[in-house]
């Protein structure tokens, strides 16, 4: 399986994590920038710390932004940050129980089309049940 083309499928939709050259930022600046961060996460903006981490690649920070989303149950942005991080002892179980829920949500739909509703002559059938014809 081709990783990079199964989240290729996706990219329009904001899912999952596009990769790209990180510009070089020098370490007294980038000391600064991280700095910045810890005050704009510590005061709330998650977003703004979030774009700084990003920038400098703090992998603390971005562990902490991720540990933040997942508190909010918010598990597709939480696996981002600590896959950027990268940070694989938290990756790790959230790919787990997105890999549980994308199970559970397959079966519900094998189970919807397993009692879709089909026409007879003269009545509906519900699998192998008859169904009460309302005419």
């Amino acid at each position: 399986m081709d990783i990079k083309k199964t989240f290729e499928k996706f990219d329009d939709e904001n899912a999952f994590i596009k990769v790209s050259t990180q510009v070089p930022v020098e370490s007294s600046r980038k000391a600064a920038l991280n700095r910045k961060g810890n005050q704009l996460f510590n005061e709330g903006d998650i977003e703004g710390a979030r774009r700084v981490f990003m920038t400098t690649g703090y992998s603390d920070g971005l562990a902490r932004v991720g540990d933040f989303y997942k508190s909010k149950d918010r598990l597709l942005e939480a696996l981002k940050m600590y896959w950027i991080a990268p940070d694989r002892k938290k990756s790790g179980p959230l790919i787990e129980q997105l890999a549980g829920i994308m199970k559970n949500l397959l079966h519900e739909d094998e189970d919807e089309q397993e009692n879709l509703l089909y026409e007879g002559e003269e009545n509906v059938y519900l699998q192998d049940r008859q169904v009460e014809n309302n005419d």
